[in-house]
């Protein structure tokens, strides 16, 4: 589903990826992992075709997002959900208005097939009850919860999540990714989830990769990432699963 070939962006001179090569194969779902700064998320943003590298490809279904312009990246595009890591509500709209919005501008779906979706998809995340408060009134584990819902409203075959519990406690972060592995399993989605969640995100992925100085380091299932005897691979998983335990 997604090839990821030979990645390179710079910014102002300074190399960030420096040849990434990964494959997402059809429905499955990748945790992306690295010290802050590694470019997880500026890789995750080329995924989208949010960016453009300077060199390299990406590919979905044998189709470069990175080279495709006008209608077939639009179609591209439509196939992709994401869920930012603030979770990039508008604050003027209702919850409910925020989860309608991808539907009303990308569809033509009348307004009472788009408000049943939108109450399904609510419900599906735990929001029933909330769909007319505003961003402002609900907590930052629900705006969460609202974003992914909105980015799920669509049916994407491809979903991408950066950071999804950055800012949120522990429980409601593990709350949140149980929801996203729920959400995958009715779903199928192939993903890609940036996440600082270690080990807890290993029991939500089938593959882990980890960004250190611009490429891949390591890769295998989340056994294999957890048992390397990769000395970086040690020292940041050790890390993370230390500073896990004392949450």
């Amino acid at each position: 589903m997604i090839e990821i070939e030979n990645v390179h962006k710079s910014f102002d001179g300074h190399a960030v990826l420096k040849g990434v090569s990964l494959t997402i194969p059809n429905g499955k779902v990748l945790a992306l992992i690295g010290a802050s700064g590694c470019g997880k998320s500026v890789l995750l943003k080329h995924v989208a075709g949010l960016m453009t590298p300077d060199q390299g490809r990406i590919l979905i279904d044998d189709q470069d997002i990175a080279s495709s312009r006008g209608k077939p990246l639009r179609a591209l595009r439509e196939r992709l959900g994401f869920l930012f890591q603030g979770g990039a509500l508008f604050d003027s709209m209702s919850i409910f208005e925020n989860v309608a919005f991808p539907l009303k501008e990308k569809t033509r779906l009348s307004d009472s097939v788009i408000r049943s979706r939108v109450f399904d998809e609510l419900d599906r995340v735990g929001l029933a009850g909330s769909e007319f408060k505003y961003p402002s009134q609900i907590s930052g584990g629900m705006v969460k919860r609202a974003a992914l819902a909105r980015a799920l409203v669509r049916d994407p075959e491809i979903m991408l999540f950066d950071e999804p519990t950055t800012g949120l406690d522990p429980v409601i972060g593990h709350a949140i990714l149980k929801l996203i592995d729920e959400c995958h399993q009715k779903l199928s989605f192939t993903g890609i989830v940036v996440t600082h969640e270690i080990p807890r995100v290993f029991s939500i992925v089938d593959r882990v990769a980890m960004l250190h100085e611009g490429t891949v380091t390591a890769e295998g299932s989340p056994q294999e990432l957890s048992a390397s005897k990769d000395p970086a691979v040690q020292a940041f998983v050790g890390q993370e699963e230390t500073r896990e335990g004392g949450k």
